[in-house]
């Protein structure tokens, strides 16, 4: 899982990197791993959606919504 710190942090280091001051190697290193990191989450997290969706037909959803409404 990916948490609110690492966001906070690749949010700070893109801060950084607009000013003139700059990155330093090392933070572009850590940058660049933070990036892959949440890139790889944000997939695994989009294809475990995407796996989940069901295509059903018009009269197939009618009746679904017809059987819930009974419930």
């Amino acid at each position: 899982m990916f948490d609110q710190k690492k966001i906070d942090r690749i949010n700070e280091l893109a801060r950084k990197n607009k000013t003139e001051e700059g990155l330093t190697p090392e933070e572009i290193k850590e940058r660049d791993v933070l990036r892959k990191e949440y890139l790889a989450n944000f997939r695994a997290n989009f294809r475990a959606r995407l796996e989940n969706i069901e295509v059903v037909s018009p009269e197939e959803y009618e009746r679904r919504m017809k059987a819930k409404k009974k419930n």
